[in-house]
């Protein structure tokens, strides 16, 4: 179990002030610890990204946004609470908040979402770098959709967790860097990047360095974009 406590030498090793918990996958609708930790944090440095059912009573949506909750979880994968056949009945309850989705699905099936995320009205984040199991090349098609639902204006991508589709591996994961690097050339305004601590998804032998993962930016992004990746843009997406 990760707590808190454990996160605070890794928040003071890589220099966060600021940090936006999501809801794991292993306790489905569950979103106790996931309030708890927003609590114990402080609500001026801490968001969250909750598990959203289609029918949780909005009066129970407005209490955890008043606790730091700013977004909603949908996870097209195994272990997902709400997957996307749910997401649009999630965005139309969550929509008078101001929240935004968090999406994520294997985008070698992009075109299977396509339509459905031309439908979203509200904001929502590409999560794990399109999440490409396996990764393609940077000039993929199915980048070029990324790239292409950027421009509509309410789409972000995150920067995450590429060890965990990555074929080449770290430190630079090239593969994936790739897709990174085109999409950040093409909308740094729109994206964000996120630590994936603890590393839930890969056995404890494959467990990544934290440092390494904050590092792969200094490779993908210049100077000037890595201040809007890591400092400017979370603070307008999630009210910093």
């Amino acid at each position: 179990m990760a707590t808190v406590e454990n996160y605070r030498p890794v928040q003071k090793r890589l220099g966060l002030e600021r940090v936006v918990v999501t809801q794991p996958n292993a306790y489905q609708f569950d979103n106790r610890a996931l309030l708890e930790a927003l609590a114990e944090i402080a609500p001026q440095t801490a968001r969250g990204v909750a598990a959203v059912a289609p029918d949780t009573p909005r009066d129970e949506l407005q209490a955890w946004h008043e606790k730091g909750v700013r977004g909603a979880r949908i996870m097209n994968l195994p272990g997902g609470a709400v997957t996307i056949d749910k997401m649009r009945d999630v965005e139309r309850l969550i929509r008078p908040l101001g929240w935004h989705l968090m999406v994520q699905f294997n985008g070698r099936y992009l075109d299977d979402y396509l339509a459905d995320l031309h439908k979203i009205e509200s904001e929502y984040i590409i999560d794990h770098i399109g999440k490409f199991m396996d990764p393609v090349a940077a000039d993929d098609f199915r980048v070029d959709d990324i790239l292409r639902l950027l421009d509509r204006g309410n789409a972000w991508f995150k920067v995450c967790a590429g060890y965990e589709a990555s074929l080449t591996g770290g430190p630079y994961y090239e593969d994936v860097g790739a897709i990174a690097k085109r999409v950040i050339k093409h909308a740094p305004e729109r994206i964000i990047w996120g630590s994936n601590w603890p590393h839930v998804g890969v056995p404890r032998e494959q467990y990544p360095d934290d440092a390494e993962q904050l590092d792969v930016l200094l490779d993908w992004a210049s100077p000037e974009l890595r201040r809007k990746i890591l400092v400017d843009n979370p603070a307008a997406l999630y009210g910093f």
